[in-house]
């Protein structure tokens, strides 16, 4: 190995380290890393931004704007009408729902996607006494799988098309990846409507209430009339049938205990509970507790105006509602806590309680950083708490009012987005034209604002795939791409055509994980073509199995954030990944490489 293929390879590593170390942001690990490349010269000073020159990134911008908007248009909710009387029918609920997921990531971002079936799976649980565990994990996966049937419904897809861009000189199109997407997606789908029973029973247990997430996180202040005060913290636990535990007391207002059974309440004691949101009621009543941080919200603002701040016995509580919402990817509360938010009077709502899937908060609420796929109680007037929650990037659980849009609102974002497949499938203009002028159109024809086009823009993606298309072609320049090729060979020289691309779709499924599902694409893609040179093959077939095997992480929860997004009000533990997403994985494998060979023959 030479010098630069050993600097090479410890970048890799150093990157991947940091990305399975989560604290710090994938954007930030991808700009580290490719200051990390410049320091070591495997990426030339003067090409370390060539990246942002990529026309990739117009490309995704174009297309999260024209996904906003079709988000807008209310044309879920129209589908989900339709289709009704056929949700009637038990056994075929989870399949609709995730070919509805499926369908619909085929043009719009699976993330945003998701994003918008959530409350409708959770509205299928209620009306049919169902777990909604029973729907998200499948949900999630279908996103991924919709994901691949176009070049805009996934980054993976895109990057690859980049990188055949630079192997060849020509990329991949619009529908290229279609008729493979199709006949996997339709596998997955028929699985996943009879495969989501091996979600462990533990998470798929029928309930009586609506949403029956996951423990909530809730304190609450002893007044001088509780009837707590003078018991102890066994008795209370106790009485309230085991279903809620105190897992702390504060007293003197900052010092922070773990308390014994045996410990005897005063007043104003903080209870830090922990708790299910039906039994956080009844001990709310039972004891007369009053949430820490609750209090009176100023009345909601007329249309158009900032939310006032409050004063001094404002607020009638006329008209306040309970709302349980997840955070979504992108939500401005995103490693920020309620002490820095300062959401009651920027936004006029309460926050009760937070459920945080498996992390048990060590520190006071209002400390608590939030993350994706949190779950928050929110308190605040019914008139305005959908366009609040709409604010924060938090998704509602909960059927929801909606006020859909005019027909002109519904139709033109669809006929755009129309417009710009079929003159980039055509090959009118090239694909990122197409969708960077479907951008624009959306923003004049006002279905958008300016600021609402920016924020629909996911910036740390863009920077993300910015700073590692320098690198990737720094594995290729280095010869380091001939290195892992060479490495793979030996595994792949026993091996039928078929045997060496279902090799790279595993490995790719692997190593993404491990990774972020770009940089998997942006190392493995040059890899993939190289190990078909050495067997004599085409590269096709093989970058085709990089964009699947990157755009199908079945085996974790951290690895997509559709994956995360499900995880918290699924309930779903970090195991319960791989005993649906294994199975499912081996079906893209075994029926994506006899398609990937068909349409993408190796000679």
């Amino acid at each position: 190995m030479s010098h630069s293929q050993i600097a090479t390879l410890a970048v890799l590593a150093g990157m991947a380290g940091l990305f399975l170390w989560d604290r710090l942001r994938y954007d930030v690990v991808a700009l580290l890393a490719l200051l990390a490349a410049v320091a070591v010269g495997i990426v030339p000073a003067k090409h370390a931004f060539s990246g942002f020159a990529s026309p990739i990134l117009p490309l995704i911008a174009g297309a999260l704007v024209v996904s906003a908007a079709i988000a807008r248009s209310g044309a879920v909710e129209i589908l989900f009408r339709w289709l009704q009387p056929a949700m009637r029918v038990r056994v075929l609920q989870v399949g609709i729902l995730s070919g509805c997921v499926t369908a619909l990531s085929a043009f719009m971002k699976n993330v945003a996607t998701l994003a918008l079936f959530l409350p409708l799976g959770f509205q299928v649980a209620r009306r049919h006494e169902r777990s909604p565990s029973e729907f998200l994990m499948p949900m999630g996966f279908a996103s991924l799988l919709g994901g691949s049937i176009t070049l805009i419904g996934t980054s993976p897809n895109m990057l690859i098309s980049e990188v055949r861009t630079h192997l060849t000189g020509q990329p991949f199109h619009m529908f290229d990846f279609t008729p493979v997407g199709v006949g996997t997606a339709l596998c997955g789908i028929l699985f996943l409507n009879f495969g989501w029973r091996l979600i462990p029973r533990g998470r798929r247990a029928a309930s009586e209430a609506p949403f029956k997430i996951e423990d909530y996180t809730t304190e609450f202040q002893l007044g001088a009339d509780s009837p707590f005060i003078g018991r102890t913290v066994a008795e209370v636990e106790e009485d309230a049938g085991g279903e809620v535990s105190v897992i702390a007391i504060i007293r003197e207002q900052f010092r922070r205990h773990v308390p014994a059974g045996h410990w005897q309440l005063l007043p104003q004691d903080v209870l830090v509970v922990e708790a299910d949101p039906q039994a956080l009621d009844q001990f709310t009543a039972d004891g007369r507790l009053s949430v820490v941080g609750s209090k009176e919200l100023p009345e909601p603002p007329a249309a158009g105006e900032e939310p006032a701040k409050p004063r001094a016995g404002e607020g009638t509580g006329d008209g306040l509602v309970t709302v349980e919402a997840i955070v979504a990817a992108g939500s401005p509360l995103i490693g920020r806590s309620l002490a820095e938010l300062n959401l009651r009077q920027r936004y006029g709502v309460n926050v009760l309680a937070i459920g945080q899937r498996g992390r048990r908060t060590t520190v006071r609420l209002r400390r608590v950083k939030f993350q994706l796929g949190d779950v928050i109680v929110f308190q605040g007037y019914s008139e305005a708490i959908h366009d609040t929650l709409a604010a924060l990037g938090t998704l509602p659980l909960a059927e929801r009012r909606l006020n859909l849009g005019r027909r002109r609102q519904l139709l033109l974002p669809l006929a755009i987005l129309a417009l710009a497949v079929a003159v980039s499938a055509f090959r009118v203009v090239p694909v990122d034209f197409a969708f960077l002028g479907a951008g624009i159109a959306v923003i004049l024809s006002r279905l958008l604002t300016l600021e609402e086009a920016y924020e629909a823009i996911e910036w740390p993606i863009l920077i993300l795939i910015g700073a590692l298309i320098p690198i990737g072609e720094a594995v290729r320049n280095t010869g380091t791409t001939h290195f892992l090729a060479g490495l793979l060979s030996h595994l792949a020289a026993h091996l039928s055509a078929g045997g060496a691309v279902a090799l790279i779709l595993a490995v790719t499924m692997l190593v993404t994980p491990i990774l972020h599902h770009a940089a998997a694409v942006l190392v493995m893609g040059p890899v993939a073509a190289s190990l078909a040179h050495h067997l004599g093959y085409h590269i096709d077939p093989f970058l085709m199995a990089v964009a699947f095997g990157a755009g199908s992480d079945f085996l974790s929860p951290i690895g997509h954030p559709s994956n995360t997004l499900v995880m918290g009000p699924g309930g779903y533990h970090f195991g319960d990944y791989w005993k649906l997403g294994l199975p499912l994985s081996m079906i893209v494998i075994g029926v994506g490489v006899p398609l990937i060979l068909l349409f993408w023959p190796v000679q």
